[in-house]
């Protein structure tokens, strides 16, 4: 299982060398896990792919007019001196999640697809200033107004005005200059200052991240983000994480080492009618999104829900698991519309995630919590065992897709048989037909 890895070439293009998806990797990843080495293979490929657009970019950019040209090769240019000269700072830029996202759009808009708004090849120029800046250089670039706005990726947004502005860097600090005014970039990025919203650094633990309200691509598949939050709502998220990560620590330490290594972003969406939602997405490496948790033991679980995604994701990037969707779509115990065997899969791969949380958790709680906690660890590992049953006979998965579900189908056939409390069971047993009788008034008959 191997994959190209790309290296900056100054003047354009990429140096290719080769990452390997290893044996061992792949069925600890199949198995639930990975740990932080499978991260750090999946972050290599995640990686790789970036390069890829950014050059796919700038040799695209030839039929693009002047100007967006011309940035998109200064930024690219910058950006190979960058990683040259820190290449740790050059990489934190490369690998932010919305650089991905922009560059897949902006890719796809220069072939012909449908732009989404700031998808251009002169924002490849903000690319490579965001990393000079990080870097220390002494640079002077020019970059696009959109919105009003410079925006940085990983580091945050300047109030600007006009069509361009002037990006100067040194050691020492950075600013951005334009027809309406200069705003001073903080020594400390993250923080606001007049004209700047930074990306707000969010810690818990061993989780080091930013949580992104501002990027017009922190999340493009995802339609209700949430819009720029106070600082005081920004303290109440990272109380949040803080009040989480106790609970992953110390009863889940497989999966706080994975969402450490894995999450580098958060992006907040708007409030539900009713508990919380999530979500992550394949061309946001490193993200996850969701609304504001209600408490730390809800958060935990949805860290454990989106991880994941996220891992379930990238290895998809890496290794086909499922064949193309031909239009069947299959019932899936946790969403109320029916779902491609793609969905399927990775619903079945986070609800396996779920359940391995609760079957922890469980014995961590007492009383009304305990026995929704044992429910919940018997009603999630019966709809991971109900999916994988359909994904196994489905005859749309790969090769190694059939092998990836045999790995997932190892891991939770000890857990069938752990035994749970009556009342948590008929508990479990209660929702499941809630699910079905409300999937069954939506779609008709559940397929078997």
């Amino acid at each position: 299982m191997r994959h190209r890895g790309l290296a900056i070439r100054p003047g354009g293009g990429v140096t290719v060398r080769y990452h390997a998806v290893s044996r061992s990797v792949f069925r600890a990843i199949a198995a639930g896990g990975g740990g932080a080495e499978a991260l750090s293979v999946l972050g290599a490929a995640q990686y790789s792919k970036n390069l890829l657009l950014l050059s796919g970019i700038l040799d695209a950019a030839g039929g693009a007019d002047p100007d967006q040209r011309r940035l998109a090769h200064s930024g690219y240019e910058l950006l190979a001196v960058a990683q040259r000269h820190d290449p740790a700072a050059a990489n934190v830029v490369i690998t932010h999640p919305s650089v991905g996202a922009w560059a897949r759009h902006t890719l796809q808009a220069l072939r012909g697809r449908p732009a989404q708004p700031g998808a251009e090849p002169g924002m490849l120029s903000a690319v490579g200033t965001a990393a000079a800046i990080r870097a220390g250089l002494t640079a002077q670039t020019e970059v696009l107004v959109r919105d009003q706005a410079v925006m940085l990726p990983s580091l945050g947004a300047a109030a600007a005005g006009g069509d361009l502005a002037v990006v100067r860097s040194t050691a020492s600090g950075a600013e951005v200059d334009s027809v309406v005014r200069r705003v001073e970039i903080p020594a400390d990025p993250h923080v606001d200052v007049p004209g700047w919203r930074g990306l707000r650094r969010l810690t818990a633990g061993s989780l080091d991240a930013v949580i992104d309200d501002v990027d017009p691509f922190r999340m493009p598949a995802e339609p209700d983000l949430a819009s720029r939050m106070s600082a005081a709502r920004a303290d109440t998220w990272t109380a949040a994480f803080r009040d989480a990560w106790p609970v992953l620590d110390q009863h889940h330490r497989a999966i706080a080492v994975e969402v450490a290594a894995a999450v580098k972003v958060v992006v907040p969406r708007n409030e539900p009618p009713a508990g919380v939602v999530s979500s992550s997405s394949p061309e946001t490496f490193g993200a996850v999104a969701m609304s504001q948790p209600p408490d730390g033991r809800a958060l935990a679980e949805t860290l454990a829900h989106e991880v994941q995604h996220v891992k379930l994701s990238a290895l998809q990037d890496v290794v086909s698991l499922t064949a193309p969707d031909d239009g069947r779509r299959f019932y899936a115990p946790w969403r109320d519309d029916p779902r491609p065997v793609a969905g399927l899969l990775q619903g079945a791969y986070a609800f396996l995630g779920v359940s391995g949380f609760w079957r922890g958790q469980r014995h961590h709680e007492v009383g009304a919590a305990g026995i929704r906690a044992q429910a919940s660890f018997a009603r999630w590992r019966a709809a991971t065992a109900l999916a994988i049953a359909t994904l196994r006979s489905s005859g749309c998965l790969t090769e190694h897709g059939q092998e990836f579900v045999q790995g997932m189908a190892r891991t939770l056939s000890p857990w069938l048989a752990e035994p749970v409390p009556a009342q948590a069971y008929a508990l479990a047993q209660q929702q499941d037909q809630r699910h079905r009788d409300r999937w069954r008034s939506v779609n008709g008959l559940i397929p078997t």
